[in-house]
């Protein structure tokens, strides 16, 4: 296709690369794969306090709005509405990445006619005041759509606002390509800072925020008699209060706090430990693409029975053990079973990579995408 004839494509949501998220890694995979396809341009907020600006990653031109701050976790960035009007009138298409009550203001302002995308990732879950007045917008977004996006069907069955729209609702579920987690060199961060060197290795990563159960985690793993030690990739509001609480039940020195940590670090503490959790305890978490990172390298999850996709990613019985949500004693007991059985963590780790191979290439993901984006 020449340059000058190729559709123009613009992908708008509230954070990018390189800020680390299930929502952000799915826009720079299909702003990267898109634009061999399509002039595909990125807008964003920036994630501090600050002016506009503009920059090229890796090949895909992002401007990162600027912002005044955070009000519910939302950016408050009045340049957004501005950038995101010039830039969409030189669209063939628009795909907003959702929740980001700022985009579908941006859409509305701008008076757009041409094509729309909606990314579906999840629904608004705790902020409940900003959902009464952001729901008049959201409906009419969603009526305004040529095409919604999700990753499963349970996003569209747990959602009180898709099912009315289901007909315009195409499954795409997320994706990783497993060479980036193959073909290079794969250090040990996790073993290199065991306090027992014949310790097993229990991985979470993520935002230490409300809906990822992180306390839940905490207070399942103050009751695992099994010989392991728990690593936390990540920050958030609430790792001082993890913090203490690990001290207070006596386990400190068996729990790691790493911090933030960048995506080849990630990668390799992946492949290094030797059992994933997500133990996520509210909507707010419909799929967890962490999931798919830790299965490609051969790892059994245990994962939550929420109502959204998360559960559909590693299933129970095969992949691993999924347990009821916020339920401390039940998340004991699936750790215990994987860590003292050496067989069943490399039976259920094996069929997790073949999984992932099987439903979640992302070369397979990305052509699906590309259909709905181009709507050819």
């Amino acid at each position: 296709m020449q340059q000058n004839n190729r559709p123009r494509l613009l992908i708008a949501g509230k954070a990018y690369a390189p800020h680390i998220g299930g929502i952000e890694t799915v826009m720079q995979q299909t702003a990267e794969y898109m634009r061999k396809y399509a002039k595909t341009k990125v807008l964003c907020c920036r994630d501090e306090l600050g002016l506009t600006k503009k920059e090229k990653i890796r090949g895909v031109p992002v401007t990162y709005a600027g912002s005044f701050g955070t009000v519910a976790s939302c950016p408050v960035s009045f340049s957004y509405l501005g950038e995101f009007r010039r830039k969409v009138m030189l669209a063939d298409t628009v795909e907003l990445h959702l929740p980001f009550p700022v985009a579908d203001l941006a859409l509305l302002l701008s008076g757009y006619k041409g094509r729309v995308v909606v990314a579906w990732h999840s629904d608004v879950v705790r902020q409940k005041h900003m959902l009464t007045l952001y729901k008049p917008l959201m409906k009419w977004l969603l009526k305004r759509a040529d095409a919604i996006l999700v990753a499963t069907k349970a996003h569209i069955d747990s959602s009180p606002y898709l099912p009315p729209f289901r007909e315009k609702c195409v499954i795409v579920p997320y994706g990783i390509d497993p060479a980036e987690y193959e073909f290079r060199p794969h250090l040990t961060p996790l073993t290199s800072q065991l306090r027992n060197s014949h310790a097993k290795k229990i991985l979470f990563t993520g935002r230490l925020v409300y809906y990822k159960g992180a306390d839940v985690l905490l207070e399942a793993f103050a009751n695992v008699k099994a010989d392991a030690e728990l690593f936390f990739a990540g920050t958030g509001v609430l790792e001082p209060e993890l913090q203490a609480r690990a001290e207070t039940l006596g386990i400190r020195d068996r729990v790691h706090f790493l911090g933030r940590r960048m995506t080849p670090e990630l990668r390799d503490m992946f492949a290094d430990c030797d059992l994933f959790v997500l133990p996520s305890v509210a909507n707010s978490e419909a799929f967890g693409i962490v999931q798919l990172e830790a299965m490609v390298n051969g790892k059994p999850v245990i994962n939550t029975a929420l109502p959204t996709g998360v559960p559909l990613v590693s299933i129970h019985g095969e992949t691993g053990l999924t347990v009821p949500p916020q339920d401390a004693g039940a998340l004991t007991d699936a750790m215990e079973q994987l860590l003292n059985d050496d067989a069943l963590r490399e039976q259920y780790g094996k069929a997790a990579r073949e999984r992932v191979l099987r439903e979640f290439s992302l070369e397979t993901v990305m052509r699906n995408t590309r259909r709905v984006l181009l709507n050819k």
